[in-house]
């Protein structure tokens, strides 16, 4: 199917409005509780992750910000923000979403903002308020929450009490945050907690942000919901309250697998892009909403799969842009159930990777981003670079 003319225009206004962020922490080794699988051209330091999410937006166009990990991209908190920043420069790209960390240490075993010990408690916070003068320094917009707080074993824990240590905790940081920035609260209904998590789903991530204030939104992490929910639902019910701030995007096929985006369900991500694109025409507004990556990058090769990501997110979104409203809100109005199921299958089904290319070249970019990407020969003198490193971590990790 080829694209009218207007659609045309659509889908041109569609790429150059898109962009999606890329994770520090996908550029490194990574692997499973059961083994770190090594890669000899992974990045081993913050300039070389921040190096190669630049080389994804130079072949791709739309992914000009990356998301950073604190404890892990900014070991010595304050001290480190030149330094990144001049990486960030160097590879034109610029500091997306700031990420804390309080769950990796021992302290954090019972929790962070919901532990039960006050001094445990008052370390989470302070490190918490640590990474947002980090994100005014480096100018981030986002303040990107995610806890591993919970219970794993019935009575262990007062859920009623946790609940406000982290009311009590939120509304400290939310308090901090610079004028024009946002505090985004994720979900995620079990692991490692195994009985209750602190906050465990949609709902209650959103009466923590409503409760922390007015620059609170919440994150969806798509990979954080049960089997067969209605992700797209949980979308619209929060765009309706103003309260989506932000997306994790992957995908899974049991649990939270951080598989590629796409790769097991590349529908859903769809319907959810159209959630948000149909938001916009019948609000005819952007919506104001981050979406980021957050992924395993274990097996395939790092850089590879972040641009497969990036060309499969701007396909998708394509695809949800071209869906046509005019017709949709007709067939709902008069209950025509399988006219407006059509329009969403006709978007879905048209192969939009040609309008991509000719979207590319009038940028000057190559129209085949990952075949461009693998001639241009960064991966090979990165593992030349780094190899030494990498591979002599496999025997002092073994």
């Amino acid at each position: 199917m080829s694209l009218t003319s207007l659609q045309q225009e659509r889908a041109f206004a569609a790429l150059n409005s898109f962009s999606i962020e890329l994770p520090s922490w996908g550029f490194a080794n990574t692997g499973t509780r059961f083994g770190k699988f090594i890669q000899a051209g992974a990045a081993t330091t913050t300039p070389e992750k921040i190096a190669d999410a630049g080389q994804v937006h130079r072949f791709t166009g739309c992914c000009p910000t990356v998301a950073m990990h604190v404890l892990w991209d900014f070991p010595s908190g304050l001290g480190d923000v030149p330094a990144v920043l001049a990486a960030a420069t160097q590879s034109g790209v610029r500091i997306g979403a700031i990420n804390p960390n309080v769950f990796q240490d021992q302290q954090y075993k019972h929790g962070s903002l919901g532990n039960p010990d006050a001094a445990v408690r008052a370390m989470a916070l302070q490190h918490i308020l640590d990474c947002v003068e980090i994100q005014k320094e480096t100018g981030s917009r986002d303040l990107s929450l995610w806890f591993a707080d919970g219970t794993s074993f019935p009575g262990s824990g007062s859920v009623r009490s946790r609940k406000r240590w982290f009311q009590q905790g939120l509304a400290r940081v939310h308090e901090a945050l610079p004028e024009k920035a946002r505090m985004l609260v994720e979900y995620k209904p079990f692991e490692p907690a195994f009985y209750a998590t602190d906050i465990a789903d949609w709902g209650m991530a959103y009466l923590m942000a409503k409760s922390s204030g007015e620059k609170a939104r919440v994150l969806v992490d798509t990979g954080h919901h049960y089997q067969a929910q209605n992700i797209e639902q949980i979308v619209a019910w929060l765009l309706d309250e103003d309260m989506l701030g932000g997306f994790h995007f992957n995908d899974r096929r049991y649990a939270d697998d951080d598989l590629t985006l796409g790769s097991i369900d590349p529908y859903q991500v769809f319907r959810i892009f159209h959630e948000i694109c149909f938001w916009e025409w019948e609000n005819q507004r952007r919506a104001d909403i981050a979406y980021m990556v957050d992924q395993s990058h274990n097996l395939k090769n790092k850089i590879e799969e972040m641009i497969q990501t990036a060309m499969t997110a701007q396909e998708l979104y394509l695809k949800a842009a071209l869906v046509d409203h005019e017709a949709l809100a007709a067939a709902q109005a008069d209950s025509e159930i399988v006219d407006a199921e059509e329009c969403l299958r006709a978007a879905f089904f048209t192969d939009v990777r040609p309008v991509l290319r000719e979207w590319r070249q009038a940028l000057g970019l190559a129209p085949e981003p990952l075949k461009a990407f693998r001639a241009c020969g960064y991966l090979e003198q990165a593992a030349l670079e780094r190899g030494p490193k990498n591979l002599g971590a496999v025997s002092s990790y073994a």
